[in-house]
């Protein structure tokens, strides 16, 4: 089991409240992920969750037990850190066998659960070599293997793989993913990045100075963005925002559309600009349009994907279409419009 619910938490630091009081609850199983920009308090809620840090108010239970007053060690959890946090001295055996040798656990029961870990995480082969004879990789995996023996609750992770280059964190949020798929165990997972957050989860909780802004499915939270934040900060590249008076025109403050879900042509369209920066990336094109007239806020710029096909340049007149089923719209107080 590892169902996990907050009520009415919250966290200040002196008299600067970082976290008003918010509810939360997380399903046995689920792979959530926490997503925000920095400072939003997700990585402060993820080590309250663990009893790192102490409620000012409110209470976290965890399989229907209260266990606000509860030590980390006493909670059942897990947590992977963004710098792996392991003893430099010992080996990758001794590294994960370090949680059960604490906790009294006999040398053959030991023995089995690494070797199971292990196995699950690619790690067989360097169970005699120190950290600093792997890969950050390998490292980061090490980490992992030493939650995984103490067969918690949960296991939360804190921006684990922001230390790793860019073809390696998608490696790892790969073997991640497949991770809960095997051991079917809750999974609480901080990152800043929304695309980590996009393809991981299960579910999203959006944070924005310590609000909940949107709690659901990554598809719910793309199609169904209940509010300016949510749609500007979920999709990559993010939301055309545009106000004014072609806002007015649809009965909204702002209205919003995806960079995939307008239609481009080079001889008619809605709205006429010019192509600043096209940026190729193979099968898609990202094409960055200005002098559109458009109220699009900071930079002026409008961002359009199409297919990487189409051959445009800097420089070239664009008409775009906006698929008008695709259209969000949102009022003055920045929250969605039917």
């Amino acid at each position: 089991m590892g169902s996990i619910v907050l009520d009415k938490v919250q966290k200040k630091f002196g008299e600067t409240e970082v976290i008003p009081p918010l509810d939360l609850e997380i399903n046995d199983g689920e792979f959530v992920v926490f997503v925000g920009p920095s400072g939003c308090g997700k990585s402060t809620l993820l080590r309250m969750i663990a009893g790192l840090e102490d409620l000012t108010s409110g209470a976290v239970a965890i399989d229907g037990a209260d266990v606000t007053e509860t030590s980390p060690a006493k909670r059942g959890l897990s947590m992977v850190f963004q710098s792996y946090a392991l003893y430099p001295h010992m080996t990758v055996r001794k590294n994960i066998a370090f949680p059960m040798r604490m906790a009294g656990i006999d040398q053959a029961t030991q023995d089995a659960k690494i070797d199971a870990a292990a196995k699950s995480l690619n790690l067989t082969d360097y169970l005699d070599r120190k950290p600093g004879q792997l890969s950050g990789g390998q490292r980061q995996r090490v980490a992992i293997g030493r939650a995984i023996v103490r067969e918690p609750s949960a296991f939360l992770f804190d921006e684990p793989l922001s230390n790793l280059d860019a073809a390696l964190r998608v490696g790892m949020r790969l073997e991640i993913m497949e991770l809960h798929k095997k051991l079917n165990t809750t999974m609480i997972y901080v990152t800043h990045d929304q695309v980590e957050a996009m393809t991981m989860a299960d579910k999203i909780v959006v944070l924005q100075a310590g609000v909940i802004e949107q709690v659901g499915s990554p598809l719910e939270l793309y199609h169904r963005p209940r509010n300016k934040f949510v749609a500007g900060f979920i999709g990559s590249p993010k939301m055309n925002q545009i106000e004014g008076a072609e806002a007015a025109k649809h009965n909204a403050t702002t209205i919003g559309i995806r960079p995939e879900h307008v239609d481009v042509s080079l001889t008619e369209g809605t709205w006429k600009g010019v192509v600043g920066v096209a940026e190729h990336l193979g099968s898609d094109t990202f094409i960055h349009v200005h002098e559109t007239g458009l109220d699009v806020g900071e930079g002026d710029l409008f961002t359009v994907r199409i297919s990487g096909n189409i051959e445009v340049s800097h420089g070239d007149t664009v008409y775009l279409t906006p698929q008008m089923d695709k259209l969000h719209k949102f009022d003055a107080q920045g929250l969605r419009v039917e």
